[in-house]
């Protein structure tokens, strides 16, 4: 039986990776952070008394140096270390390393093959394409990736998830706003990262989605109005001119096409991006859905709106 106990999570340290961390050593997990040897303001993000591995990135030497004697890696990486994950993939196989998870925690990128929004994840696509073929000639090296849809709490942090304009009481919605679509807390990644851990058989050389809620966007906004008990007026776009102005966006070489597409991507309507129960690996990794109102008021309670 396979067993899992040490695992290093790599590139921990941007928005999404010290859940994961705080989650994995809540879980029992011996961690080990692994950061870049020019990161001057790693370590201060992790736990106390977590060890912490500098290396250089795009070197095998260095990073199975990192990995030995670890049962797991978990990759954090951002968008600019994507393509490297590929040198982390030998490096881990060559340590012995168990279980690798790359770092995907979006959209489902098995899906998104050959179209607009696929072309900028191509460096995704193409990484789990390698951990399958890796697999198949290492019988004892598996992987797992894990599609999580939007951030939700950061995303609402950051932008509203381009819905609510809370400061102007105001909201944008893409086409009727009935759709569906895919979101999750950090916390919840976190726990279902240490989740697909905690099952090492039931998950290996698969990928699984899983998700805290899915939700509208007239869902949300109907949520907030009933907590700051005010109206929001609401703007009104098409998915079509989001898609168009994303794709001009790709031809001119500006990566930002990606927030038009993604939004076109999750609301518009038909997109069919909800994650259904049949699909989810909540229950399969021991990880519940999420209260969506609980979560929308303690953002706002963070924001200074309650």
């Amino acid at each position: 039986m396979v067993s899992i106990s040490k695992v290093a999570v790599l590139g921990g340290t941007g928005n999404l990776g010290p859940s994961i961390v705080n989650e994995l050593v809540s879980a029992g997990f011996t961690v080990t952070g692994v950061t870049r040897e020019a990161s001057t303001n790693s370590t201060p993000k992790f736990p106390d008394g977590l060890a912490v591995k500098k290396v250089d990135f795009n070197s095998f030497d260095s990073l199975k140096s990192a990995f030995d004697g670890q049962d797991a890696v978990v990759s954090v990486v951002g968008t600019l270390g994507v393509p490297g994950q590929r040198i982390a993939v030998d490096a881990a196989v060559a340590a012995g390393v168990k279980r690798f998870i790359p770092s995907e925690f979006g959209i489902n990128t098995r899906k998104v093959r050959g179209t607009s929004i696929g072309k900028i994840l191509a460096g995704k696509i193409a990484v789990v394409d390698y951990l399958q073929e890796v697999a198949k000639s290492h019988p004892d090296f598996t992987w797992t990736g894990l599609s999580t849809g939007l951030f939700f709490d950061w995303g609402l942090k950051f932008s509203g998830l381009g819905i609510i304009n809370l400061k102007e009481k105001k909201a944008t919605v893409v086409d009727s706003g009935n759709e569906k679509f895919q979101a999750s807390t950090l916390a919840h990644i976190g726990k279902a990262v240490a989740g697909i851990l905690k099952h090492p058989e039931e998950t290996a050389n698969k990928y699984l989605s899983t998700a805290s809620f899915n939700l509208s966007q007239n869902e949300l906004i109907a949520i907030v109005e009933e907590l700051v008990g005010q109206k929001f007026p609401v703007t009104h776009q098409k998915s079509g001119d989001l898609q168009k102005a994303g794709e001009e966006k790709l031809a001119a070489g500006d990566f930002r096409a990606f927030v038009d597409f993604l939004r076109a991507h999750n609301n518009a309507d038909g997109a069919g991006n909800e994650l259904k129960k049949e699909d989810s690996a909540n229950e399969l990794i021991k990880v519940p859905y999420e209260d969506l109102r609980a979560a929308v008021e303690s953002w706002l309670k963070e924001e200074g709106a309650l």
